[in-house]
């Protein structure tokens, strides 16, 4: 039986990275909340690259209804706890792996103690879980920690990157004072200013954000994946430009369309504001 070798395993990395950024790698810890849809497959990826500690987080099980894009969902997962099995999971790629897993989810109450040591926090919540996501975001500005979310939207993905000292999600986002549902359009649009993939949304009845419902693909999953875990790299080495907000990302692999964003001030931007107006004004028709 081979036995596991760090150095063997990761070989094939080395030419993007060098041995000594394969070794500090292997010594960075990544925090994860969300091992669903992006949140899988970004764990899948960063192991694979090699990161050596992992902070995740995840309280639903898994089912049938996540056939379509969560990399741990299949039939002899169903209804087996999402954190647990990832975990699983990552320890067959690297049994080196240093990993502590908060299988009721991240809450206030555990939310330091699952930023403990981080390095880097990659965000992979329900787009509708939002109070925890504010407060998670919150916490780690206060604590330096960069902070990537990378939002599969139809077949690409938008990316923000929040980093230490810069703008913060708060100033960008604007969500104070909102209603729930003004707050997912107001969180949509502001990491999707251009909301592109609403181009090619044959069946508009699918998005309903009262109802929580909203359509997703693994095209979309699996290129947030790699968008995010690109610059996880590229922050945790400090090599390469990070573009971070107000400025975004923003690539659709049916549109064949790359679109770069700058909201200054955020969702206060006028153009920003006049989006918020005008998705508000289609939801209110059903017409999204």
């Amino acid at each position: 039986m081979t036995e596991f070798d760090y150095k063997q395993a990761f070989s094939r990395n080395l030419g993007w990275v060098t041995d000594a950024e394969q070794e500090t790698l292997r010594n960075k810890k990544v925090a994860i909340a969300g091992m669903g849809g992006v949140g899988g497959s970004h764990l899948i990826v960063l192991a694979r690259l090699g990161i050596g500690k992992f902070h995740i987080a995840d309280l639903d099980v898994f089912e049938l209804a996540n056939f379509n894009r969560q990399y741990g969902a299949a039939m002899s997962t169903l209804n087996a706890p999402k954190a647990a099995t990832m975990e699983r999971t990552i320890r067959d790629i690297n049994p080196e792996i240093e990993m502590t897993t908060f299988d009721h989810g991240v809450t206030l109450d555990n939310l330091d103690q699952f930023l403990d040591g981080v390095d880097i926090y990659v965000d992979s919540l329900d787009i509708f879980a939002l109070q925890i996501r504010r407060a998670v975001f919150a916490r780690c500005y206060e604590k330096g920690i960069p902070t990537i979310t990378a939002a599969p939207m139809g077949m690409g993905t938008a990316f923000l990157v929040f980093m230490p000292g810069k703008m913060s999600f708060e100033d960008y986002f604007c969500l104070d004072g909102y209603a729930f549902e003004d707050q997912i359009i107001k969180f949509v649009i502001g990491v999707s200013p251009s909301v592109q993939q609403r181009q090619y949304l044959v069946d508009r009845s699918s998005v309903n954000f009262l109802k929580k419902k909203v359509p997703s693909t693994a095209m979309g999953i699996e290129i947030a994946a790699g968008v995010a875990c690109t610059n996880v790299l590229k922050i945790l080495l400090g090599r390469g430009e990070v573009i971070c907000a107000p400025h975004g990302l923003h690539f659709d692999a049916y549109r064949n369309r790359l679109v770069k964003s700058w909201r200054p001030f955020g969702n206060r931007h006028p153009l920003q504001r006049f989006m918020f107006w005008y998705v508000k004004r289609l939801l209110a028709q059903g017409n999204p």
